[in-house]
């Protein structure tokens, strides 16, 4: 009994310590210091708080299972340690039954617990919204080395040019106004089509903790809602050749009337139209109208 009261006692203070220095956490530490976190702010997207939820969740339990790893793997250096006087091997165990279960069931449920979360949270940010609940749908063309952004319900395009370096500023700095840059409308639902002309690519926006890879005759998508008005950077995140460093690009989260104004900007300068894949520089693959190599020798 005096026992259990002083487990008791030292519970209580660890407890409040334990809650007081989690309500003191900002919003950068609750979220695992991933980008798209601002102290009194929405996250970027609708999707970045469940990215960052499984992150942090996973963390928290890899801790738990390391440090009653390391508990376990210190406790039995001390405990087993050969004392003064002793020689020899200690006493060999094997075939523990209840240990080799626990270590069995216990890593397995592990990795079924994250496969099942991972899962979850995959199919929800991969769900594409209903055809009839798009707001606005933008076409990405990645090609060697830059951007080009067709919004397609407006029926506009932006073509876009690699990044260029600055005389002025530090060595390596960019013309940020010649930066590609995507302008989304904030609380809207947004489905961007991602092609690629050439080579792999891959759309990453940072903030949105998201990216997906882009392929030469296939089309991917990202469905999300952007639910913070800023600028946020935007790179390729695959190794698509020399000047891969310099394919970069913005998106702009706008208001309703900005992003209008955008859009109008676009018509003025005759920018209106799509851009299409007619450069795709892979005309021999099968399906293109290209002939094949066999049958370019039948004749031979």
């Amino acid at each position: 009994m005096r026992h259990n009261r002083r487990l008791r006692w030292a519970a209580i203070p660890i407890a409040a310590s334990l809650s007081l220095v989690l309500a003191g956490c900002t919003t950068a530490q609750l979220n695992g210091f991933l980008p798209g976190f601002e102290e009194g702010q929405p996250p970027v997207t609708n999707h970045t708080e469940r990215v960052s939820g499984l992150w942090v969740t996973s963390w928290i339990v890899l801790l738990v299972v390391g440090v009653i790893t390391w508990g376990l793997t210190i406790w039995a250096v001390i405990a087993y340690r050969r004392r003064k006087g002793q020689t020899g091997l200690p006493v060999q165990l094997r075939y523990n039954m209840p240990i080799e279960v626990f270590y069995t069931i216990v890593p397995l449920i592990l990795v079924l617990g994250f496969f099942a979360f991972t899962a979850r949270d995959q199919e929800a940010i991969e769900a594409r919204f209903p055809e009839d609940q798009i707001d606005v749908k933008v076409e990405v063309i990645a090609k060697q080395w830059a951007w080009d952004f067709n919004y397609v319900n407006e029926d506009v395009y932006s073509p876009g040019i690699q990044g260029q370096l600055s005389d002025e500023g530090p060595s390596g700095s960019l013309v940020e106004s010649e930066v590609p840059t995507l302008y989304l409308p904030v609380g809207k639902n947004v489905e961007i089509e991602l092609e690629s002309r050439d080579v792999i690519h891959s759309f990453w926006v940072v903030d949105f903790l998201y990216k997906k890879d882009m392929f030469p005759g296939k089309t991917n998508y990202m469905s999300f809602v952007p639910e913070r008005e800023g600028t946020y950077e935007g790179k390729c995140a695959e190794l698509c050749g020399e000047y891969h460093s310099m394919m970069l690009f913005n998106v702009k989260v706008v208001s309703e009337g900005e992003y209008e104004d955008y859009i109008d900007s676009l018509r003025d300068l005759g920018q209106e139209g799509q851009l299409s894949n007619e450069y795709d520089r892979n005309q021999n693959l099968p399906g293109t109208g290209a002939p094949e190599l066999k049958e370019e020798h039948e004749g031979e």
